[in-house]
């Protein structure tokens, strides 16, 4: 019998970094090594062929997580964004959490990786590759200063924001039914961050910004267009997903998109309900590759972060969703493109390696 944990899965987005943050910071980071109550950790890695993938860095607002889910529950909801946090909040937190990542690096639980060469020798290697990512940009200063700082610090991957409103933007609600055509776009201090970002060759992840702030980067970023962790709109009428339009500019720039496993973004219905048959997230993908292309798209599961469907909810069951692609006619090649070796092409195309 096939073992699916190989092809090795190269992951767009988690959010294991807030759940260590919160469950005790460093401290924590002993549990990631041994299992924990989590999606991802070393243990479990291992048995599901979890490569790695984006570690979020992501300052929390103060909100009723049970409320926000129930809400999502219903046929439609449109729920109000959080406040914008100011910089000197936000920046004790991304400094908390990145030390958390420095400290799983320095008790072997995987590797930051700087370049796509680094990647690659981890997944040889069997090593857990890590890219240092924030989501939200709230504790970068309009001079740029902290972004520098960050960036020698191992920083590869920014999210202008997290639906909420920053300095840089403005985000997407959670909405449903809604198109992502909602408020401005970027502000001048945004396309300052996405210049800034082009000259260092940080990537740019679009994900939770709205569509007007969308064709703001796509207008002044050289780059590829990249969404980490987002689906297809025809299929999910979401304000956080994708519409056609935007996959086409997306293929324009040879950009790259994660397909999001939270979900209500998965769901026709747009509930946030785990009775999400794997069915539904090969539709997203036939979708995202007729749009993009096989060579533009790949996994982006916001483990950690979001309600998961229930055949994977963890990283140990990701061979169930190998085993659904090859059941769905996905050649080994392909399965390899979306499983790392497409985030692999886009990573060496936006950071120069």
């Amino acid at each position: 019998m096939r073992d699916f944990r190989s092809p090795a899965v190269f992951d767009g987005h988690n959010d294991v970094l807030l759940k260590l943050f919160r469950a005790g910071g460093r401290s924590a980071v002993a549990g990631f090594l041994t299992g924990r109550d989590g999606a991802i950790d070393a243990v479990s890695a291992q048995k599901g062929g979890f490569g790695g993938g984006f570690f979020a860095v992501y300052v929390p607002s103060d909100m009723d997580q049970d409320v926000k889910v129930d809400e999502m529950t219903k046929p439609a909801y449109d729920l109000p964004l959080p406040d914008p946090i100011p910089q000197q909040d936000a920046l004790p937190v991304v400094m908390e959490q990145a030390a958390i990542l420095f400290e799983m690096e320095r008790q072997g639980a995987l590797k930051i990786c700087r370049t796509a060469s680094d990647i690659r020798t981890c997944l040889a290697d069997g090593i857990m590759a890590a890219i240092f990512h924030i989501e939200g940009a709230e504790a970068i200063d309009p001079d740029m200063h902290v972004l520098h700082v960050l960036y020698q610090a191992g920083l590869r991957s920014v999210g202008p924001v997290w639906s909420r409103d920053t300095t840089f933007g403005y985000g997407v609600p959670f909405r449903y039914p809604s198109t992502p055509d909602i408020g401005d776009g970027l502000t001048d201090h945004g396309k300052r961050l996405v210049k800034t970002c082009n000259e260092l060759r940080i990537m740019l992840d679009l994900s939770h910004l709205n569509e007007a702030g969308f064709w703001d980067v796509a207008r002044q970023s050289d780059a590829p267009l990249v969404a980490t962790h987002s689906n297809a709109h025809a299929i999910c009428p979401h304000s956080r997903n994708l519409t056609d339009r935007q996959l086409h500019a997306i293929r324009e720039s040879d950009g790259m998109v994660g397909l999001n496993f939270a979900v209500a973004f998965l769901r026709a219905d747009g509930r946030m309900l785990a009775d999400v048959p794997l069915e539904q997230m090969l539709r997203h993908l036939d979708h995202l590759m007729t749009e993009l292309g096989e060579d533009r798209v790949g996994l982006g599961s916001d483990y950690d972060g979001a309600v998961v469907p229930d055949d994977v909810t963890t990283c140990a069951t990701l061979p169930k969703l190998k085993q659904a692609m090859a059941q769905h006619g996905y050649g080994d090649e392909l399965i390899a493109k979306l499983c790392h070796e497409n985030w692999l092409r886009v990573l060496e195309k936006t950071w120069g390696s």
